[in-house]
Order: structure tokens, then C-alpha cells, then sequence
């Protein structure tokens, strides 16, 4: 998956030139196939728990990919419809998704994504989950939350007391949500729906307190803050919209401690929520390009190691350079993983890679093999 693979079948790429001189034992398609076809739920839920682990010794090893991570630790839960072809995928059901900024319904698995990052560091994937195609994004959400940031805490150095604010659209907002959130002890800011409730709050002014699911056990009074902007009114004559606004308003429902003044024209805290659909397009241009399997737990397990696969790219980025600390994920393998280089063997056994000269990625290279090297040696598991 680091070197660009997408389906079951890539892993034919192990087995072409003088890759046995680098990789010992059979690696075939076939192989991992059926590998992939044994695995049960369990075996899924301890390879998401592998992948929290790592993500912790990664950032241990590379301070560099979660600066900021002890004053403000930012949660982002997202989900993402991947489309398939044909009923025979196993958990393959009609849910929504968006094509060209239009909402439509297709055949497909639903991948629930949840991010960590700071003000100042891009995202990483702190915890991923596959559901069928036709769960919306509030089932189960509350339990995906509360893994989330159990990760996102054992990620932060010992003794940390900065805060952590989860985001979400307005798919999460949802009586369960926050209160898994205030029961964990954090802070939320989630788009609220347009219903008569929250419009009616919204025509009044621009930031309000606000109580949320009146009568349930999840009642919450938090702060509503609105944004307010002119929408197309279809009811007046042409060159008349000036004088005849629509407005359309775009909620929040948060406990977040920043004022309204730090929070939206410094910060843009919540705007910035965009970033997970980023992380979401670099996994879909990468590893997550088809779900290859026709078992579920197969498709569940290949979603996990592409989880683990951005922050692995995420981490080498932010070694080579400032510029590969950011960089998209086709961007860090075309500069660090698909090198154009030639192996020589010398005569004590050792391999040498020989870069053409001139290479632009020549230094950026460089710098990550110098600080792999640098690099403390892993503890034995």
C-alpha cells in the first residue's frame, strides 16, 4: 500500500525484478487473498487496536507530525461512501454520497473515518471503521467517538492537560454524541440541522445558548453560533435579489472554551473540520481505491492497514522536509517510496541505491534515510 497498491493483485509488485533479494517468502496474490478471507471480526477490532498502538510510537518517534498536540488536540469524525459494482460484496447496501457536489444514492461500503490533528499539523488517522453501505453516519457513532479518543489520549505525552475538541457535520449531531462527549470530558462543535428549532434560533442573532434535545436524556445547553449568508431567492424577478434576500444559515452547536472571536476569524475552528475530507480523498487516490474482497471482514481489514499506511507516509513526509510534512499522499510516494533509483550489490552483501543526479527529491530523500538513521532502535514487542 506505501508503494501505491490498490487491489489484492499489487501484490504481484513483490514479485517482479530483484525484490527477493529485499523480501523473503511467498508473496503472492493468492496468498494474501486468502489471508484476507480467513480473518473474522475479532481479527479486525485487534488489528485496529495494532494500528492505535503504532499511531502512539509513531508520534513518540516523530514529535514533528503532532506539534501543538498538549495545548489543543482536535478530533474530526467524518464518513465516506465507497462505491462498488454488483450486489456480491458482502455488507454492500444503497446509501448516500456526493458526486460533482450532488447528493446521490449508490451501491457501496460505508468507511467512518475519525482524525487527529492541531492547529498547526495536518491530520492523521487515529481510528477507521467499515460499516454497510446503508448505515448513516450517527449509528454507532458515539462508541467510534469514545474509541477515538481513548487513541488520541494515549497519543498525548504523560500528564498533558490541553484540551480536545471533536467536530462533525451535521451527520452527527445527535443526542449520544455529545453526550459521549461530555462524559469523556470533551469539548464538541457540531453542525446542527436546519430544523424549526434551530431556525427559529437562528433569526435572532448571530451567537445564542441554546438547548438541544429538549425531553431526552441527552438534553444539552451549549452555544449556537450562526453564520449568516445570501441564498439564490427563486421568488424574485430577475436583478431583484438585492432588495429581496434569502438567507441561508449555517449552525454550530458548541462547548468549545474559545470565544466566538477566537474561534471563527482566527481559527476558523469549526470551517476547518474540511480537513477531514482531504485525509478521505488521499486514502481514496491511494489504498482505498476499490474495497477488493467480497467478504466483509476482509474489506474491514484492508480499510485499517490503509489507515495505517497515510500515517506511515505522514511520518516519512514530516522527516524528509517542511514541504513533505504536508504533502498529499501521491505526492510522498512519487518523492519517497517510487524513486527512480538503481540497486548494486557490494561484496560484504550490502545494497546500495544509486539516484540519478540532479534528482529534484534528491535532498528530501536524503534527509528522511539520515533521520530514519538517527531514529532510536524500536523495542522488541
Amino acid at each position: 500500500m506505501v508503494a501505491g497498491a490498490d487491489c489484492i493483485d499489487d501484490m504481484n509488485l513483490l514479485r517482479a525484478g530483484a525484490r527477493a533479494d529485499l523480501f523473503g517468502g511467498i508473496r503472492a496474490p493468492s496468498t494474501l487473498g486468502t489471508f484476507l478471507r480467513t480473518l473474522t471480526i475479532g481479527s479486525v477490532v485487534q488489528l485496529g487496536k495494532i494500528h492505535r498502538l503504532l499511531l502512539v510510537r509513531t508520534v513518540a518517534a516523530v514529535p514533528a507530525l503532532l506539534t501543538g498536540l498538549d495545548t489543543l488536540a482536535i478530533l474530526d469524525l467524518d464518513t465516506t461512501q465507497r462505491r462498488v459494482f454488483g450486489p456480491g460484496k458482502q455488507g454492500a447496501r444503497f446509501g448516500h454520497t456526493k458526486i460533482a457536489s450532488k447528493s446521490v444514492v449508490v451501491r457501496g461500503l460505508n468507511a467512518m473515518i475519525g482524525t487527529v490533528s492541531t492547529l498547526t499539523s495536518p491530520p492523521l488517522v487515529a481510528n477507521a471503521r467499515l460499516r454497510a453501505g446503508n448505515k448513516v453516519s450517527v449509528t454507532g457513532a458515539d462508541r467510534f467517538l469514545a474509541e477515538t479518543v481513548t487513541a488520541v489520549r494515549a497519543v498525548r505525552a504523560a500528564g498533558a492537560t490541553g484540551a480536545v475538541l471533536a467536530r462533525g457535520d451535521s451527520g452527527f449531531y445527535a443526542g449520544t454524541v455529545v453526550s459521549t462527549a461530555r462524559r469523556l470530558a470533551v469539548h464538541f462543535s457540531i453542525t446542527t440541522p436546519q430544523n424549526v428549532a434551530v431556525r427559529a434560533a437562528c433569526e435572532a442573532i448571530s451567537e445564542t445558548g441554546y438547548t438541544a434535545f429538549k425531553g431526552t436524556r441527552h438534553q444539552v445547553t451549549a452555544r449556537l453560533v450562526v453564520r449568516r449568508v445570501k441564498a439564490l431567492n427563486p421568488t424574485a424577478t430577475r436583478g431583484q435579489g438585492e432588495l429581496f434576500p434569502v438567507w441561508r444559515y449555517h449552525a454550530v452547536l458548541t462547548d468549545s472554551p474559545f470565544t466566538l472571536a477566537q474561534a471563527e476569524p482566527q481559527h476558523r475552528q469549526h470551517r476547518q473540520h474540511a480537513i477531514v475530507e482531504q485525509v478521505n480523498a488521499d486514502l481514496v487516490d491511494g489504498p482505498l481505491a476499490h474495497l477488493p474482497s467480497g467478504r466483509f471482514t476482509a474489506n474491514a481489514a484492508w480499510l485499517v492497514l490503509a489507515a495505517t499506511t497515510h500515517n506511515l507516509l505522514r511520518a516519512a513526509g514530516a522527516l524528509a522536509s517542511p514541504f513533505h510534512g504536508r504533502a498529499r499522499g501521491a505526492t510522498l510516494r512519487a518523492h519517497l517510496v517510487n524513486i527512480p533509483g538503481r540497486l548494486a550489490r557490494h561484496g560484504r552483501g550490502l545494497l546500495t541505491v544509486h539516484l540519478p543526479t540532479g534528482w529534484h527529491a534528491e535532498n528530501a530523500f536524503t534527509g528522511l534515510v539520515h533521520a530514519v538513521r538517527g531514529l532510536p532502535p524500536a523495542r522488541a514487542a
